[in-house]
């Protein structure tokens, strides 16, 4: 029999792993997803699959005994705390996830073995360049803007640093190493490249609201369509005010310009 290290819920996070360039907690538990109370009153914690903090994302491996009955699995002359048999309870508590994952303000992604390279019994053929590339459209996010705060995201855990709840809750990034804080704006591909660029400039301004923090700085990162409309305001003012501009090019490559 299998063990989990070799399922291919395994080899689908270890290639999520390689695509968001952070390592996942394993069957992690939240305190707040909770399944129904047990005849003494508790209530267990659910395990997600896989949880990626730095990316503040939850990906869920579902395989076929999570969309059609499988008496193997399901168990039906078996209930549950539920008060239902296994197949409708993996139902529920699958409800459960969507509903409260995203109420936490985290990203859940459900991944299906028809998303990927599967036989018709649901099972993976492991063609690493197909899943991949699969699964890089699967983790995508829906706009530019999104894009380029994930490659920088990602590009600031390889540097070592780590990302951190905004101390505003209108920053799109904010990140920490030791002693060092940097908060960022991002923006995404647009017609008004010159507009978005003051409009990003000046909310960074609104987010120094602490006097002269020495180990804080700003970030400001754009795709490289945008990168001339940023240079606008002149290097020297950008190092007077701690502002770092970082290009996103088309392939997700980070690089921070030159002050």
């Amino acid at each position: 029999m299998g063990t989990r290290d070799d399922s291919d819920e395994a080899y689908v996070v270890g290639l999520c792993n390689q695509v968001l360039g952070e390592t996942a907690l394993i069957q992690h538990k939240f305190d707040w997803l909770l399944g129904d109370p047990g005849t003494g009153g508790r209530r267990a914690k659910l395990p997600v699959d896989a949880y990626w903090p730095g990316h503040q994302l939850v990906v869920e491996y579902r395989e076929l005994q999570h969309d059609q009955p499988m008496p193997h699995f399901d168990k039906p002359d078996r209930l549950t705390v539920s008060g239902v048999h296994r197949g409708e309870q993996r139902a529920l508590y699958d409800a459960r996830r969507d509903t409260e994952i995203p109420a936490h303000g985290l990203r859940l992604i459900v991944i299906r073995s028809a998303d990927l390279d599967a036989d018709g019994r649901g099972r993976l053929r492991r063609n690493r360049e197909t899943d991949l590339a699969a699964l890089k459209r699967v983790l995508a996010r829906n706009s530019d803007e999104d894009r380029v705060t994930d490659a920088f995201r990602t590009w600031l855990l390889v540097e070592g640093w780590t990302p951190v709840d905004p101390t505003d809750r209108w920053t799109d990034l904010e990140a920490v190493r030791g002693d060092e804080r940097l908060i960022c704006e991002a923006k995404g591909r647009t017609s008004e490249k010159g507009i978005d660029a003051d409009i990003a400039y000046g909310q960074l301004l609104r987010r120094m609201t602490s006097s002269l923090e020495p180990h804080t700085r700003y970030a400001l990162v754009v795709p490289s369509s945008s990168v001339k409309a940023v240079e606008r305001v002149p290097a020297h003012v950008r190092k007077l005010l701690r502002i770092d501009v970082y290009e996103v090019t088309d392939d997700d490559v980070v690089r921070q310009l030159p002050a």
